[in-house]
């Protein structure tokens, strides 16, 4: 890259935290505003001590409503909505919008308006926006006109690899999947009142079932599936570690060995350092700070009735997926270098 992106975090909860932790010490990335309401010592406090990934191993202070880090400084922003905040002041490249709250593209059309080049935002969209990515799936399709971009979901993300993978293989007619996802900071932690009654009650005293948008959204990135996936999801008392337990009715039915084998090829070559493989008898807690999209499990693969195949998939649901997003900020940085080459 010919000069750092200039990025902008609009909001500074846990995945937008995650995002600035990955990048912050990386040469590529200029972070120059924080937006959020919490007030500038709270949020200098909770990038230092994380709860899952531990402190910071560098030093960061809090400098008249900025973080200073050797020789950078990012701003600290009172939070608003899109189009508050004048991101031309701050010669923004790419706003990326953690705040999950803003998924129709009017709603995040302000951030241009106010001077953003581009929007990445870390939840699926509603309505139609420029472009949905997911690394290793269709970033070589982007193109240098695309505005706001989504980035689905870290469970998005691992089903649609998961798929591509079988499915190439052996062929995929169907397939149903369970997320046993942590618990997310939405959730009470004691009973209370929310619209959605099973999630009124307490996140780290039940399993609690809840909806998935993702199989919809991969049907949409992946037309062959119309029709044929379902999913349900189920949040568990853990703070960090989910998997997707996928099962899938192939065209050829492979065994267990050529499941795994498969994987592991993938895994070895063209999913490198998106897709892990491994046969350590793992569980939830052993993907913190993983940096793939999702760790296979071969230990857990199974083939039911001589006709369905099972297998797990583990992924840290804050990590690897803010790890994507900055992906696909190279991505778009990577393309601009080469459109200014071409003209």
């Amino acid at each position: 890259m010919k000069k750092p992106v200039r990025i902008a975090l609009f909001g500074f909860g846990r995945i937008g935290r995650n995002i600035f932790r990955i990048g912050y010490d990386n040469p590529n990335y200029e972070f120059v505003a924080i937006s959020d309401f919490g007030e500038p010592e709270s949020l200098h406090y909770l990038l230092m001590r994380d709860s899952i990934h531990g402190p910071m191993k560098d030093d960061f202070i809090l400098e008249d409503n900025h973080l200073v880090y050797g020789n950078r400084r990012t701003r600290l922003l009172a939070g608003g909505v899109p189009g508050a905040l004048p991101w031309d002041a701050y010669d923004v490249d790419i706003v990326l919008d953690t705040t999950g709250a803003y998924r129709k593209r009017k709603e995040l059309e302000p951030h241009l308006k106010a001077g953003a080049k581009r929007v990445i935002v870390s939840k699926p969209p509603i309505d139609e926006i420029d472009r949905i990515v997911i690394p290793g799936l269709n970033d070589k399709e982007i193109q240098s006109g695309d505005r706001i971009i989504s980035t689905t979901s870290a469970t998005t993300q691992v089903l649609a690899l998961t798929l591509t993978v079988l499915d190439r293989e052996f062929g995929v007619e169907r397939a149903m999947m369970t997320t046993v996802h942590a618990y997310t900071s939405d959730q009470p932690l004691a009973d209370a009142v929310r619209s959605d009654l099973r999630r009124s009650r307490s996140a780290v005293e039940n399993i609690i079932p809840n909806e998935t948008w993702s199989p919809d959204y991969v049907e949409t990135l992946i037309p062959k599936f119309k029709g044929k996936l379902s999913g349900v999801a189920f949040n568990v008392p853990v703070p960090n570690g989910s998997c997707i337990d996928l099962t899938t009715e192939p065209k050829v039915v492979p065994t267990v060995d050529e499941v795994n084998a498969a994987v592991k090829k993938a895994a070895e070559s063209e999913f490198k350092d998106l897709i892990g493989y491994t046969e350590d008898p793992i569980v939830s807690s052993d993907l913190t700070a993983s940096g793939e999209t999702l760790v296979f499990d071969s230990k857990a693969t199974m083939i039911a009735a001589g006709k369905l195949v099972k297998t797990i998939s583990w992924f840290d649901n804050g990590w690897g997926f803010g790890k994507r997003v900055l992906d696909v900020v190279d991505s778009y940085a990577t393309l601009n270098d080469r459109v200014e080459v071409q003209s």
